[in-house]
C-alpha cells in the first residue's frame, strides 16, 4: 500500500487548474472548427483535454477528417488562443490563497502540463506568477505525454522525493491518470468542463483549490 502520510511538495497542473484556460481554448476551438464549417462536441473536447498539443488536434483531424496537419492548426490556434488569453485570463478560484499558505509553511511548488515552454511562459506572466513556483516541465521534457505517469515522476524526481510525499492537482481524467499511476497523492479538482470525467484512483475530488481537505492533507489546517 502507498505511505502518503507525509506530503512535502505540491505539483500542479496548468490549464484549467492554475488558469482558466480551458474556457480560452473552448472558445479557440469552437472559432477554429466553425472556419472549416464543423462543430467541436462535447465528447471530442473530453478526448483531447489533458493531451500534448499534437496529439490532442491530431485526435481533432482524425474526428473530422480535416486536411490540416496538426503544425498548421496550432499555429492558427496559438493566434487565436493568445488574443482570447489576453483578454479573459484569470486565476482559478482559490489559487492565490493556496500558494500563499504552501509559501508560509515553506512548501515547495511546481507545474507539470501538457503545453509547450513558450505558452507556459506567457501564462505564468499574465498572472504574475513566475516566481511562485520552482519549476515548470512541459510536454517537451518528457517522451510521453499525460495519461503516461512520467511528467509526475520527473516532477518528484526533480523535487527530490519518493512520488508518494508529492500531492498533484489535476483537473483532467487525464491528468489525473498520469499522477495515479506515478504513485502521488493525487487530489481531483474539476472545473466547469471537467466535472463529468471519472476520476479513478484520486485521494478525492475538491471544490475548488480553496477545499480545506487539500490543506488538511498538507498539514495547514
Amino acid at each position: 500500500m502507498t505511505d502518503h502520510s507525509r506530503l512535502d511538495a505540491v505539483v500542479f497542473d496548468l490549464d484549467g487548474l492554475i488558469v482558466n484556460s480551458e474556457y480560452v481554448y473552448d472558445l479557440a476551438d469552437v472559432e477554429l472548427l466553425r472556419r472549416r464549417g464543423k462543430v467541436y462536441e462535447p465528447t471530442l473536447r473530453e478526448r483531447m483535454m489533458g493531451r500534448p498539443t499534437e496529439e490532442s488536434l491530431r485526435l481533432m483531424i482524425e474526428h473530422h477528417a480535416l486536411d490540416d496537419t496538426p503544425a498548421a492548426l496550432e499555429i492558427e490556434r496559438t493566434a487565436l488562443r493568445d488574443a482570447l488569453l489576453a483578454a479573459h485570463i484569470e486565476p482559478m478560484p482559490g489559487l492565490l490563497d493556496l500558494l500563499t499558505a504552501l509559501e508560509s509553511a515553506a512548501i515547495p511548488t511546481a507545474i507539470a502540463t501538457s503545453g509547450k515552454p513558450t505558452y507556459v511562459q506567457f501564462v505564468l506572466d499574465q498572472l504574475g506568477l513566475q516566481r511562485r513556483f520552482r519549476f515548470a516541465l512541459t510536454a517537451e521534457d518528457v517522451a510521453r505525454g499525460k495519461p503516461h505517469p512520467d511528467i509526475y515522476l520527473l516532477a518528484a524526481a526533480r523535487l527530490g522525493l519518493p512520488p508518494q510525499r508529492t500531492m498533484v492537482l489535476e483537473d483532467s481524467a487525464n491528468g489525473c491518470r498520469a499522477a495515479v499511476a506515478a504513485g502521488t497523492f493525487t487530489v481531483a479538482v474539476p472545473n466547469r468542463h471537467t466535472y463529468g470525467h471519472a476520476f479513478d484512483g484520486v485521494q478525492f475530488v475538491a471544490d475548488t483549490l480553496a477545499d480545506p481537505r487539500i490543506r488538511q492533507a498538507l498539514g495547514l489546517a
